[in-house]
């Protein structure tokens, strides 16, 4: 698998790489330390998907909120938690872009998913990215009808990847 998205495969991801290097290059400014989750980490992963949003679970904190606030104002975006009382998500809105923010996912904190999590490349922006399994589980747990349509396309990018990794492996042991 590539370590690098460079944008929207065949079928198309709506939020393209230039829009996703845009944010991740804001939190780093502001020292927002994210793992990319979700569809779009399933893109970067390789996965054919297509998405609206990035999901980005960080650490519950309140420098973490003032940074995103920060980076809000960066992209030219409004902030708001738009599912109160019943989810904390944080939503950057604005400029062709929807990012939400979430604390933890499936129960998962963030130091868990960060802990599985790989480094990718978006243009000249390096985020830590969930490893596929975690997004496929995340997919599983959510049971959306979208999310149940996802899983047999992220079950076989995980398949290639793992064939992938094998086979490096073994030219590398050769």
């Amino acid at each position: 698998m590539p370590s690098e998205y460079r944008g929207p495969h065949p079928g198309g991801m709506t939020m393209d790489a230039k829009l996703l290097e845009r944010v991740l290059l804001a939190f780093k400014k502001v020292g927002l330390e994210v793992v990319l989750v979700g569809n779009a980490g399933a893109a970067v992963h390789g996965s054919p998907v297509t998405t609206l949003a990035a999901d980005c679970v960080i650490r519950e904190t309140a420098l973490n909120m003032k940074k995103a606030r920060a980076a809000a104002k960066d992209l030219g975006c409004t902030i708001s938690q738009p599912f109160l009382p019943a989810s904390d998500v944080v939503r950057l809105e604005g400029g062709g872009l929807q990012v939400d923010l979430m604390y933890s996912i499936d129960q998962r904190s963030f130091e868990h998913i960060r802990s599985r999590a790989v480094w990718k490349s978006v243009g000249s922006a390096k985020v830590r990215v969930a490893c596929m399994e975690d997004i496929i589980q995340s997919k599983r747990k959510a049971n959306r009808p979208k999310d149940r349509a996802m899983i047999p396309i992220l079950e076989e990018t995980l398949r290639v990847i793992k064939e992938v990794e094998r086979i490096e492996r073994k030219s590398g042991s050769a």
